[in-house]
């Protein structure tokens, strides 16, 4: 049977090296919709740098942000708080991974924005904008949709090697391949967590369930779903992980495969 549901990351995976979506990979997913089918896109981005796809869509659909903690509704621009770090846990948590990392730079996404402490070096969505630098007090106060640590001095796979017996037990921790950058949630949070709730709702088991991905922060959801595939140019744990490789995403290789599977 075909798939009843198919979720995929962004970046990297339908978005291209230039940071486009091509027209054949919208077709594509709008066949996904005309055969009866979910598709959901499930991202590590906030919300607040998700209008430009939303618009690319069309503004149909939903999007799961954050790694799991938010869901983005593509048509009106809200947002639900699904899955959040209490306050608490959060001071915890980047105690922990200073203490781990000496020189580490802590940043806070919120709900609704985000704020960060002198040390930390914006780059991607934020190099544009002003990032707040706030307190210890003022950055831990409210639930967190992610807390983040960048430290140019390591490679991505070396700063989570470091954080993940750091910040076991409090928060679940993972990367998606952003310079010197790791990416915390609320444990039990993560891409496969809000899939398989939206699968529940509607009904689908697992195995009518398809995923792409191609960075460990999609690891979750790629060992969850039925059927999985990572682009050509993923994460090596990822492509060691997955049901199948498809083209890359400059190739448009979750287009080339989709329009395959539903003709």
């Amino acid at each position: 049977m075909k798939p009843r549901l198919v979720a995929t990351d962004l970046d990297g995976t339908i978005i291209r090296g230039d940071g486009t979506i091509s027209e054949r990979t919208v077709a594509a997913f709008a066949r996904v919709e005309a055969a009866g089918a979910l598709f959901v896109l499930v991202t590590g981005r906030p919300p607040r740098v998700m209008r430009s796809i939303a618009e690319v869509f069309g503004h149909r659909g939903t999007a799961i942000c954050a790694n799991g903690a938010l869901s983005y509704d593509m048509k009106t621009e809200t947002v639900e708080a699904l899955h959040l770090i209490p306050p608490a846990t959060l001071a915890a948590a980047a105690t922990a991974l200073r203490a781990a990392v000496p020189g580490i730079g802590i940043a806070v996404e919120y709900p609704d924005g985000h704020a960060a402490d002198p040390l930390y070096q914006a780059l991607n969505w934020d190099v544009n904008q002003t990032l707040r630098r706030v307190t210890d007090d003022v950055l831990f106060a409210l639930p967190a949709s992610k807390l983040l640590g960048r430290h140019f001095g390591y490679g991505c796979d070396d700063l989570l090697a470091l954080a993940l017996p750091a910040l076991d037990g409090l928060v679940s921790v993972t990367h998606s391949n952003s310079r010197g950058l790791v990416e915390a949630s609320a444990i039990g949070a993560s891409k496969a967590t809000v899939v398989a709730e939206i699968a529940a709702a509607h009904g689908i088991s697992r195995e009518l369930v398809i995923a792409f991905g191609d960075m460990p922060n999609d690891l979750p959801m790629l060992t969850w779903a039925g059927t999985s595939c990572a682009v050509a140019n993923a994460h090596p744990s990822v492509l060691a992980a997955t049901t199948r490789v498809i083209g890359s995403n400059d190739d448009d290789g979750v287009a080339e495969y989709l329009e395959k599977l539903y003709p």
